[in-house]
């Protein structure tokens, strides 16, 4: 009897599985918590409401299924009957859950003084009026209205815009009306370079 490689790789796969379960129950772990571990995502979405929505992330559009369970996201996944990705999402999409829940995730406003070494906790509202007035004044101090040769400008290259592959469609098109609207020129976001 020929025995072919994808053969071979399904009974060793099924063999090894069946082993590896015995081995588990032999030395003492019992049958429902090796069940449970057999059929996570069931048992992750039990009980859950489930809300579709969009990928925030680039402009595509990914279908998202939300899973809600006392008013807490538990789980992410792709909208299989979304006719865009049909469930299936890049590392961003995938990553929409850890970005949500992750303990190292910012939720208060970090400053750190010119010339200091620590961070300290601001005020939001501060923070706001603070990044509002260095803008207006380094606009102010470095517009250009026209160039050496005569030509109108109308722009300042006294503030650099950088942007990132996490920002999502809204913020970017409102980012860069906002800049444009500065006469800000050099405008570049992070997926490109």
């Amino acid at each position: 009897m020929t025995l072919t490689r994808r053969e071979f790789l399904n009974r060793s796969g099924i063999t090894g599985g069946s082993s590896a379960l015995s081995a588990l129950i032999a030395f003492g772990a019992d049958q429902d918590s090796v069940r449970t571990a057999t059929v996570p995502q069931a048992w992750k979405i039990r009980e859950t409401t489930v809300v579709p929505s969009v990928c925030p992330y680039c402009a595509v559009g990914c279908g998202l299924l939300l899973h809600v369970r006392d008013g807490a996201l538990v789980n992410v996944e792709g909208n299989p009957d979304s006719p865009i990705n049909r469930g299936n999402l890049c590392p961003k999409g995938a990553a929409v859950f850890q970005l949500h829940v992750n303990p190292n995730r910012l939720t208060r406003v970090l400053y750190r003084r010119p010339g200091g070494t620590q961070w300290e906790i601001v005020d939001l509202n501060w923070a706001m009026d603070r990044v509002a007035e260095l803008v207006k004044r380094t606009r102010d101090e470095t517009f250009v209205e026209r160039g050496p040769d005569g030509k109108t400008l109308m722009m300042t290259p006294g503030i650099f815009s950088l942007g990132g592959a996490l920002l999502d469609d809204e913020w970017n098109h409102i980012h860069q009306k906002l800049m444009r609207g500065l006469g800000i020129a050099a405008i570049e976001n992070q997926a490109r370079i």
